[in-house]
């Protein structure tokens, strides 16, 4: 890392130690804690309900710090994973020093770090969804000697008691500024929090969503983040998360990734945008047009983004959103632009010609441009556990580019316009649909289940705990039940307007 990377860096730690987080070693942590009188450490990990669990460690002397760096601690699994029995719970939680910063909301300067969990014989827990995820990107650069980056897009509504200053558009919140966007300041903080904390953000807006209902105030907001390793793309989204719930309870405001806040109101998706590259170029485009490889991926995703779901939207609320013409997906199929799709393929700067040249004078062209491209999965929401999200989708992409017919399913599933125009009727007709709740969601897993557990990436019991959390809800025909019952659908909304 060079000195000007390191001045443009927000993160408290990189700023010290001048070096890269990937580089961070226990000696760092320990000279910075002593060097800028930390005096707390908090160990954080996500559990199966996909929120950040919290350890506290006061730092007693150098000696015991080094000591919770060295050799982490134990933590209770069966109250961490519903797929670990009582009897043989205990776990380790080992911290990674690449994920360490500096608690922007303790009273007391306290250093927060990401952990990973072994088990008792202090080998990695291989049902952790952080070690799935892990294991499936290895395997990816393993069979196809590409590496697989993503990012993802956090959708979130801010809720607060309706005032009638400067109020917004009914669904017509999309890039709003202030004063008619209330709470674009708090998006801010939250995006300058979260970079100081390791994440690496492309831009934030406000999102279409904006209304007024019973005497609350309704206003969706976006995160996006840049192409990074797996890992690094869900733990960050992790992160956020944590960071803007924290900036919520400030505020004295709800802040909500539920999938569906009310009828008739766009919902809240959790997108992530993939591409692989290789020897450090992105192969998403050949020539100019989407690539071979790139199709490959999409067709195998699809393949399986029924299944998916099952990862992705894992709560009854979540297939209230999967509906038509709010501009989230409904039938397996991908296309140029296009929100209803499962898959969609959005502008990647491959024309030839310099917009910033053109649009500034005496601007000189560059003489190379450097590759954008990504394809979007459009299906998944805030509910989904997201290292096992993402560790399905790369999971998908692989069996694409190992699938025979892959570019011909790519042809046939590809929609050239508005899938829902009656020009498309007879294409429509030929698609297959997303599961309609999680019932279906587990049954399509099941019958899927194989190649998520190829190669032991996706062990047994983890399929099987998860089959059984989405049956255990009973919602077959839920949405049909509540049509037209707008009290029972609040209610159902008010049950998971917490989820992860």
């Amino acid at each position: 890392m060079n000195d000007a990377e390191v001045l443009m860096n927000p993160n408290d730690l990189v700023q010290f130690l001048k070096k890269s987080p990937e580089y961070f070693t226990k000696d760092d942590i320990i000279r910075f804690c002593e060097e800028n009188a930390i005096e707390m450490v908090n160990f954080h990990y996500a559990a199966a309900d996909g929120k950040l669990k919290t350890l506290n460690f006061v730092i007693s002397s150098k000696e015991y710090l080094d000591t919770i760096l060295s050799d982490g601690e134990r933590v209770d699994g069966s109250n961490i994973f519903p797929f670990i029995e009582a009897g043989s719970s205990d776990l380790y939680v080992i911290p990674r020093y690449a994920t360490a910063f500096v608690d922007p909301f303790a009273e007391a300067p306290t250093l927060g770090i990401l952990c990973s969990y072994y088990d008792n014989t202090g080998k990695p827990l291989t049902s952790a969804p952080e070690y799935i995820l892990s294991q499936a990107a290895a395997a990816f650069r393993k069979n196809t000697g590409m590496d697989f980056k993503c990012l993802g897009e956090l959708e979130y509504y801010v809720i607060c008691d309706q005032d009638d200053f400067y109020p917004g558009r009914d669904q017509k919140g999309y890039h709003e500024s202030a004063p008619f966007c209330k709470f674009e300041e708090m998006r801010v903080e939250a995006m300058r929090l979260i970079a100081k904390a390791g994440g690496k953000i492309k831009y934030g807006h406000s999102e279409v969503g904006c209304f007024t209902k019973d005497g609350l105030y309704y206003e969706q907001h976006e995160i996006e983040f840049l192409p990074v390793d797996p890992r690094l793309a869900v733990e960050e989204l992790i992160l956020a998360k944590w960071i803007l719930r924290n900036l919520g309870n400030q505020y004295g405001v709800t802040v909500s990734y539920a999938p569906k806040i009310t009828v008739g109101k766009a919902g809240s998706g959790m997108h992530f945008h993939m591409m692989a590259e290789k020897n450090g170029k992105n192969v998403m485009i050949k020539d100019g047009v989407l690539s071979d490889i790139a199709k490959r991926m999409i067709a195998g995703i699809l393949d399986v983004g029924d299944a998916v779901t099952a990862f992705g939207n894992t709560i009854p609320t979540s297939y209230l959103r999967l509906v038509p013409h709010q501009e989230a997906p409904t039938y397996i199929c991908w296309g140029d632009r296009n929100r209803s799709v499962v898959v969609r393929v959005p502008l990647g700067w491959t024309g030839s010609s310099d917009m910033a040249a053109e649009a500034n004078f005496g601007l000189k062209r560059k003489a190379d441009k450097i590759c954008k491209q990504t394809f979007e999965y459009r299906v998944a929401d805030g509910s989904a556990d997201l290292y096992e999200t993402v560790a399905a989708l790369i999971m998908g992409a692989m069996h694409g580019l190992e699938m025979n017919n892959a570019l011909e399913l790519a042809d046939k599933l590809y929609a050239s316009g508005n899938i829902f125009d009656p020009a498309y009727k007879d294409f429509l007709a030929t698609l297959d649909q997303l599961p309609t709740c999680c019932d279906e969601s587990a049954d399509v897993l099941n019958a899927k289940r194989a190649l998520f557990e190829r190669d032991g990436i996706f062990p047994a019991g983890v399929i099987d705990s998860q089959i059984k959390k989405l049956k255990a809800y009973g919602d077959k025909g839920l949405s049909d039940s509540l049509l037209g019952n707008e009290e029972k659908f609040a209610e159902l909304v008010e049950k998971y307007v917490h989820v992860a």
